[in-house]
């Protein structure tokens, strides 16, 4: 099953909240509508506005501001991924070429930037001071997430807690920040809504750590880039951290980098088979487990609802994901 099906009753919604992403990106400069909506037709599992409308309907479910809100969610996270491919210098994002490869770093910020700024006037629509304090504590932390990337590449020294502070920022805030806006714009009790955040943080957590683990379990054809890729670009991932606790990877791994530049494909494919024959892969889904365990925790008080349900697939689903 994919997850999609999980909240597949959502269809109508997200065709909503599509239509309005393409409303928002509109620009009258030629290249940053056209930039913009290229990435827009990249697609993506909308996940973010998945968890906005599921938390939306544990309250009094308005669709206008529910979609507001994801909206603006949603567009916070694009723009983080076309930063994030000028950070990591990538080609491909879902197997199709990225903005900065076809058009230049400097428009691919510029390009950033401008879906940034229609976040923030698309959440201007939703009168709620709390939804407008979410949002912009959420922008500050995926900012610091960014730099965080930036200064660890190529770090071999940096422990668990700078990469759990790292994927706090750039990913769990995020998917957190859409479940309480959701929450937010429903009028969701305080209480709840600080739980449904919770929950997010932790299905976040989750989720990039087996986004991670994936990098080097899965198919090039999977992943829409070549196994391996965050490592290359020089990103330490959890399971490169406990792989290094084995003396045989740790120092293959600093042989194979001692100039980025030059690691070939054969190198790649040694260090990963290597770093496959440590418990790094089963230790790093251990890891990722306690966080869904802690996130289905707090739906425990939650009332009965098909929101709440689907809540509870999806974060089951992440827990069996392999691909």
């Amino acid at each position: 099953m994919k997850l999609t099906k999980t909240y597949g009753h959502l269809k109508k919604e997200l065709g909503m909240i599509e239509h309005a992403l393409a409303d928002a990106i509109q620009a009258d400069h030629d290249i940053l509508r056209e930039t913009s909506t290229q990435l827009l037709q990249a697609g993506g599992k909308r996940i973010r506005p998945v968890f906005v409308l599921l938390c939306g309907q544990l309250g009094e479910y308005d669709p206008e501001r529910v979609k507001t809100a994801a909206v603006s969610l949603e567009l916070i996270h694009m723009a983080s991924l076309v930063h994030d491919d000028v950070i990591d210098d990538a080609s491909l994002r879902r197997g199709k070429p990225t903005i900065k490869s076809l058009y230049g770093n400097r428009t691919a910020m510029y390009t950033g930037d401008f879906i940034l700024a229609r976040a923030l006037e698309n959440i201007t629509k939703l009168e709620i001071p709390a939804a407008h304090r979410v949002l912009s504590r959420t922008m500050v932390q995926v900012a610091k997430g960014e730099i965080e990337q930036i200064r660890d590449k190529y770090n071999w020294e940096q422990n668990l807690r700078d990469y759990l502070r790292r994927i706090k920022r750039k990913t769990a805030l995020l998917i957190a920040a859409s479940c309480k806006l959701g929450a937010v714009a429903s009028g969701v009790s305080e209480e709840q809504a600080g739980k449904l955040f919770r929950y997010g943080y932790y299905i976040g957590m989750s989720y990039q750590i087996i986004d991670d683990i994936l990098d080097f379990t899965a198919s090039e054809s999977e992943l829409g880039k070549p196994a391996g890729n965050d490592l290359l670009q020089g990103n330490v991932t959890l399971p490169v951290l406990i792989a290094m606790n084995d003396p045989s990877f740790n120092r293959l791994l600093r042989d194979t980098f001692v100039n980025p530049e030059m690691v070939s494909s054969a190198s790649m494919n040694h260090l990963i088979n290597l770093l496959k024959q440590t418990d790094a892969i089963a230790e790093s889904y251990r890891i990722s487990d306690l966080y869904l365990e802690k996130a289905l925790r707090q739906l425990d008080s939650i009332p009965h609802h098909k929101a709440k349900h689907t809540l509870q697939s999806i974060a089951k689903y992440i827990g069996k994901r392999r691909s």
